[in-house]
């Protein structure tokens, strides 16, 4: 089958290649077909190193397909079902789960580590032990979570990590109340979808931050008020807030350098929510009396804070209803063939998000 494959850490490009097959399967497991992934900047973070990930790997973790087997022992899909990927599954039983934390179960990142797709050369692996830029993948079951008949592959695939990740942190981890003065530093698919979260709760004033203007001008389609370059914001800031800052401002680059501009335009007691992955070398500095003085919340936000499959099932419903706009933030439709061409597009921002056909 066709995938595509990132030899090493730190090449830019990557190879289609039609010599792999995926592996693993057996008792827990399915084997998924996948007909739609997008391209999420948390690929390219793991291509470059940010992000820790064992190579030659497929990237690829936001996708949806139909199953095509199931193993011993699964029982929530059968064969023929319409899945979304989720590639941070639950497993039920760990102290974080029986907290209602299931956000934060390790056994998804267990995963990462066992390779679940072979070339005659040797292993590959998935990133996020998934890997959804490939025909097929095999994942645990509980990775494979069934959608309605009548939300498309393209959507779902949205849902599976930048919608949820965007929505939640303004639905879950903000607790964002109406009325509040909102400012979003990064305006890609996740920074939009947290637009779209804060308008849904109320925000009185929602100022988008990016330095590309394509991607200002696409976050006042889908709810902020006022769209600015970064080096704007301090007179926005005076303009809308009178200088105090921000009841809440989410951070949704994965820079140190941009988590300290959010936390200073972040008022006195507000909050910062950090959205964006970054590196583990890459650090934040904070003086403990302004820590304490300022009592400002830091509230890191992982896969929108939640419980991922109630995630799902709320993004569907409001989509449904008309409440969010996901169809909006596909800019970009192309087969796994021209991977390369789309992987340069997010790098310089000229999409929002880019469906991989395949």
């Amino acid at each position: 089958m066709r995938a595509a494959v990132l030899h090493e850490i730190g090449q830019d490009k990557l190879e289609v290649l039609d010599d792999v097959e995926a592996t693993g399967f057996g008792p827990g497991k399915v084997r998924i077909r996948v007909r739609a992934t997008g391209l999420c900047h948390s690929d390219l973070s793991a291509m470059n190193g940010v992000l820790p990930q064992p190579a030659p790997f497929v990237p690829g973790h936001e996708g949806a397909g139909e199953i095509l087997e199931v193993g011993e022992g699964v029982g929530h899909v059968k064969a023929g079902d319409r899945v979304v990927v989720c590639w941070l599954p639950a497993c039920g039983a760990c102290p974080a789960c029986r907290r209602g934390q299931t956000e934060l179960c390790l056994a998804g990142f267990m995963n990462a580590g066992t390779p679940n797709f072979g070339r005659p050369n040797g292993d590959v692996f998935g990133f996020a032990g998934t890997g959804t830029f490939a025909e097929e993948v095999v994942v645990d079951a509980g990775c494979a979570v069934p959608i309605p008949d009548d939300v498309p592959f393209d959507i779902a695939a949205l849902i599976g990590c930048g919608v949820t990740t965007g929505l939640g942190a303004a639905l879950n981890t903000a607790d964002l109340q109406a009325g509040s003065s909102v400012a979003v530093i990064g305006c890609g698919g996740v920074g939009i979808s947290a637009i779209q979260g804060a308008r849904l709760r109320g925000a009185a004033e929602i100022v988008a931050v990016d330095p590309v203007a394509s991607r200002r001008q696409a976050a006042l389609r889908f709810g902020a008020t006022q769209a600015v370059s970064p080096d704007e914001l301090p007179d926005v800031r005076q303009r809308v807030t009178g200088g105090e800052g921000f009841d809440h401002v989410f951070e949704v680059v994965g820079r140190s350098a941009t988590a300290r501009t959010a936390y200073e335009n972040t008022r006195r007691g507000g909050t910062l929510v950090v959205v964006g992955a970054g590196a583990m070398d890459d650090f934040l500095r904070l003086n403990m009396f302004e820590l304490f003085f300022d009592e400002k919340r830091i509230l890191p936000s992982m896969y929108g804070g939640g419980d991922v499959v109630r995630s799902y099932e709320r993004t569907i419903a409001l989509w449904r209803a008309g409440r969010v706009d996901l169809e909006g933030l596909i800019t970009h439709r192309v087969p796994l063939a021209e991977i390369n061409e789309a992987l340069d597009r997010m790098r310089t921002g000229t999409a929002l998000r880019t469906c991989i056909e395949i």
